[in-house]
């Protein structure tokens, strides 16, 4: 019998899980380690959503099964909410669905929409998710450009006239995870016109779009943008806007008809988030939205602290516009450890845990991902142990590290 079943050979092995183990023995002897790795909200849920969930839950009528594509005051909910942020009308019935997070929705929109030889267009770097939920339905990924400008517009162009069948959709995501770029709307404009013209679906990760720091320019959604949901379909999450991560509540909105397919696909494999939950994420949307803005607040003044002290400490990190994360070249002096082996030895040297850009894409090799998940003393904790850290003789050769 073959040793691995043929999509679990397509998948190649965790990146992260060498950085984790390190991590876990680390823990394992005692050492407080100042954890920067996992995008995983520290904060607790708003009251308000809370006292909804357990009000619901009381009712036993909510303990049966729900709906694969979500209650449909919930699916009221979220129209509203692009209404109200981007002034965008959707129909309920139509154009949107729930999903279990923006990751679930994602992965069975790819089991619906793909087959073995399509091509789907992926920044590199970029979430997992964005590559690895096409290839395990079949698909191939053709990687392009992740900055949001001309150079990702000229790759689309290029993937269609020389891919063979011509690639079927293309995934956006901004405010980005891992590089936290931002998309204009002027961008926006040019990508919709080109994937009408070239007959390509428009996959827009906007997981991240309640974390932005300049009030006056929030992130706009692809939808905004004429004819856009022609071709396009948007995935939220309530994870990060409303502190729910384990929640996992999120959205698929836009073109009808692939909504009507992920639809299909998820009504023969789930029945929906638990009843509870999703009237609970309805009073979240539809509540007031103080805790909204207090969470930007909070990742923004975390944000400071962050760039401030890495840039004191001589590491020369770009202030993240949105998201929740930083995205850091690695030191020049430590490049040829690669994002494995850095982060391998910040995690020893300075205890601290980050992301190894290597997980996000092979262009990704080159930075961290540092997450702004810990209070202020943590993130000063940190800053103390990566100035420490870069003050001292710590560029361990490549083949020390290897055989770390």
């Amino acid at each position: 019998m073959p040793e691995d079943f043929h999509r679990i050979r397509r998948l190649p092995p965790y990146v992260f899980a060498e950085v984790n183990a390190a991590k876990a023995k680390a823990r394992g002897a005692a050492e407080d380690i100042v954890d920067l790795g996992m995008g995983n909200p520290d904060s607790p849920t708003p009251p308000h959503i809370v006292a909804k969930l357990i009000e619901a839950v009381q009712d036993p009528r909510t303990h049966r099964y729900s709906t694969s594509k979500g209650i449909p005051g919930l699916r009221r909910a979220q129209a509203g909410y692009y209404e109200r942020r981007f002034g965008v009308k959707l129909d309920p019935e139509t154009e949107i669905v729930a999903t279990l997070g923006s990751k679930e929705g994602l992965a069975n929109l790819a089991q619906a929409i793909s087959s073995p030889g399509d091509t789907i267009l992926v920044p590199n770097p970029s979430y997992p998710i964005h590559q690895f939920g096409f290839i395990i339905a079949g698909a191939s990924a053709r990687t392009i450009p992740y900055t949001p400008d001309d150079a990702m517009l000229r790759a689309i162009e290029t993937a269609v006239r020389h891919s063979v069948p011509k690639p079927t959709a293309v995934i956006v995501n901004f405010p980005s995870n891992p590089t936290a770029l931002l998309a204009t709307r002027e961008f926006y404009k040019e990508l919709v016109a080109l994937c009408l013209k070239h007959e390509l679906f428009i996959l827009s990760d906007l997981a991240y779009a309640e974390l932005y720091f300049d009030d006056n320019n929030p992130p706009p959604s692809v939808l905004e943008i004429p004819r856009a949901k022609e071709v396009t379909v948007e995935f939220t999450s309530m994870s990060k806007t409303y502190n729910m991560p384990g929640w996992r509540m999120g959205f698929a909105v836009g073109n009808a008809r692939l909504i009507s397919a992920l639809a299909r696909v998820k009504s023969y494999l789930d029945y929906g988030a638990f009843t509870p939950i999703q009237v609970a994420a309805t009073a979240a949307l539809n509540g007031p939205q103080d805790c909204v803005a207090e969470m930007r607040n909070l990742y923004r003044e975390r944000r400071d602290v962050m760039i401030k002290g890495l840039h004191a400490a001589g590491w020369e990190v770009p202030s993240p516009a949105g998201s929740m994360f930083a995205w850091a070249p690695i030191p020049e002096r430590f490049a040829h450890l690669g994002s494995v082996g850095f982060s391998k030895l910040l995690l020893e040297k300075a205890r601290v845990a980050v992301a190894p850009g290597l997980g996000f894409g092979e262009h990704g090799d080159g930075h961290v991902r540092i997450a702004l998940v810990e209070n202020n003393h943590r993130i000063r904790q940190a800053l103390r142990g990566i100035r420490t850290f870069l003050a001292g003789d710590n560029a361990a050769p490549v083949e020390e590290m290897s055989e770390a």
